[in-house]
């Protein structure tokens, strides 16, 4: 079987006496959508701070395509092509797109002791990448990010992962309070960075977005993954949302018998 392109090995994360990560085993192919899932506490976000150079792990390996990595900052995860969007995009609402695009990577026009922005530059590669986004309203670079809609902020924050070439774009909740044709937006721009040789994490509470969308789901619960192979396409939300709670039949069953009489 092919190296994957991220794996994580026995990972373990304390804060003082509280374990947020208990063994925890994960990995994301090459070009592959992962969903991950759980109820709030269950690890998905310190897995993702541990992955992103955010938080250091206390114990266990990370591997990028076979080599063992150490990401003690996030500027460590961003150097080995791991870029994260988090619900607020780390976007600065008072800048332009174009500036929003290169924030800390800005091209520099000769001579470069003078330090000037290449504004032309920034310009011409935004107007590109909104249009790969589909921003196709005409939407001047110039535009301040704070005069644009949420679904076009992801839009923006998920171009710029692709333009730095991230092998992997870890997206926290890029849904979240979204309209409707937006959501659909994002979704298309995350199976575009796919189609254009990316791999993904997408984390979302809205169970329904991960199935249009993801190729695998991987369930985590109390700091563990409990299910790693879940197909979204021979498998019901029903039979996840079961998973990530870590009820049997029966005990769904007497919950539901439960709170039936309680109502009557």
């Amino acid at each position: 079987m092919a190296e994957p392109l991220i794996r994580m090995e026995h990972i373990r994360k304390s804060y003082g006496r509280v374990q947020a990560l208990e063994d925890a085993n994960f990995h994301v192919n090459e070009r592959e959508i992962v969903g991950l899932l759980g109820d709030n506490g269950a690890g998905k976000s310190t897995l993702i701070k541990v992955l992103s150079g955010a938080v250091p792990l206390t114990s266990g390996d990370i591997f990028i395509r076979g080599k063992k990595v150490t990401l003690r900052s996030t500027s460590d995860a961003i150097a080995h092509g791991i870029e994260t969007i988090y619900q607020d995009s780390a976007l600065v609402t008072q800048l332009s797109i174009a500036r929003n695009l290169f924030l800390g990577r800005e091209p520099i026009k000769p001579p470069r002791f003078l330090n000037r922005m290449d504004q032309e530059a920034m310009h011409t590669v935004a107007r590109a990448l909104l249009k790969q986004v589909g921003i196709s309203k005409n939407i001047p670079p110039t535009t301040p990010i704070g005069s644009l809609s949420g679904g076009e902020r992801q839009a923006v924050a998920i171009a710029r992962a692709m333009h730095f070439d991230s092998d992997l774009i870890i997206l926290d909740e890029p849904t979240n309070n979204l309209g409707v044709a937006e959501t659909q937006g994002v979704l298309s721009f995350v199976r575009s960075a796919r189609d254009s040789g990316h791999s993904c994490i997408f984390i979302a509470h809205n169970i329904h977005h991960v199935f249009q969308v993801v190729d695998r789901i991987v369930v985590m619960r109390r700091g563990k993954v409990v299910a790693d192979d879940i197909d979204p396409k021979q498998t019901t939300v029903a039979e996840v949302e079961r998973i990530i709670t870590g009820m049997s039949d029966r005990e769904i069953r007497e919950a539901v018998a439960e709170g039936d009489r309680q109502q009557h």
